[in-house]
């Protein structure tokens, strides 16, 4: 990709944190949940799209600890009183023994259709939870909260650990959608005093929210206004909502398939693909920024909800051909014996 640009590609692999987990939640994750079992809760409340792959990872990772996990699951009105499958995703999280929720998107878009209407749908769930003699954890959608986003000041001193002096970054990407990785990406490398700017490509909301929600999350981690407001005004944001939400267009799905084709990484069709599609797209416009450049790309994993697509990719070439072996010749013994 942006071989015209002559640049260097370097790829962080949050998607190998473990086959089951695989993706940026897992940082979130192992605070929150940590948090979760300190104060004795015994089950754990998320909320997403139906293939999420933040509450597959919840899941998965409340099992491994022995909490339960209810799944508020947004699904498309005329799905709302069927099974959903197990497909992608899904598969998974019942495997775990999760229990779904489904809940209509028009329900989710009468509330806002934005973080404080997947807050307010996690707590209701809880509050039916506490009323069952349950204590349910309740974590927001993409475990993005302050908490959550100390998995990523880690991980930046992890990168740091990782780079070499000799060859520095210049440009890091990655996918936003509920923004918490972003939002812990764009604290600690200010605090690191990093020099590389940080691209975030919206997959889901407007600039404004996720600048809003970097701001927030500084505050939160104890940073006052003036700092906060700096480090959210030093990322870069793209558009890659594309066709919307989990909605993929040709060009997106052909370059997550050649991505796989020439390097054997594998990107999912919601964030990683749809990021750096976009982000590739922004540098061919505006080629100058990027011309001899290093870019790290930050792969957020979700390899699982790619099994939603495969009716769609199936444009892929086909080096599909029958294989019939030749029949053995006899030994030289056995010829004689006949």
């Amino acid at each position: 990709l942006l071989q015209d640009l002559s640049v260097r590609w370097s790829l962080k692999r949050d998607d190998l944190c473990g086959l089951e987990l695989s993706g940026n939640k897992t940082r979130k994750l192992e605070f929150l949940l940590a948090e979760a079992l300190d104060k004795g809760h015994d089950c754990v409340v998320t909320v997403g799209g139906l293939q999420s792959n933040h509450c597959r990872a919840t899941a998965v990772a409340a099992r491994m600890v022995n909490l339960e996990s209810h799944l508020v699951l947004l699904v498309k009105d005329q799905m709302l009183e069927q099974d959903p499958g197990l497909e992608g995703n899904l598969l998974l999280s019942r495997l775990t023994d999760a229990t779904l929720h489904l809940c209509a998107a028009s329900t989710y878009r009468s509330l806002g259709g934005d973080l404080q209407a997947a807050d307010r749908l996690n707590e209701e769930m809880a509050q039916q939870l506490r009323r069952q003699g349950k204590n349910p954890y309740v974590i927001p959608v993409g475990g993005t909260c302050p908490l959550g986003t100390w998995g990523y000041l880690s991980a930046v001193d992890e990168l740091q650990e990782q780079l070499s002096p000799e060859d520095p970054v210049d440009h890091i990407v990655v996918a936003a959608g509920s923004g918490g990785t972003l939002a812990g990406l764009a604290l600690a490398l200010h605090l690191a005093g990093g020099k590389q700017q940080l691209h975030g490509v919206n997959i889901q909301h407007e600039p404004d929210v996720y600048r809003k929600l970097i701001a927030s999350e500084a505050m939160g981690l104890g940073c006052d206004e003036t700092l906060a407001s700096a480090v959210a005004g030093e990322v870069q944001l793209l558009s890659g909502a594309g066709l919307g939400y989990a909605q993929s267009s040709q060009l997106e799905l052909r370059c997550l398939a050649e991505v796989a084709k020439v390097s054997g990484v594998v990107l999912d069709h919601v964030y990683a693909g749809k990021a750096l599609y976009h982000f590739c797209e922004y540098a061919k416009a505006n080629p100058d920024a990027f011309r001899n450049s290093h870019i790290l790309f930050w792969h957020t994993g979700g390899l699982f909800g790619l099994y939603s697509q495969a009716e769609r990719l199936q444009s892929l070439p086909k080096r599909v051909s029958s294989f019939q072996p030749t029949q053995p010749q006899p030994k030289v013994g056995e010829r004689e014996k006949k």
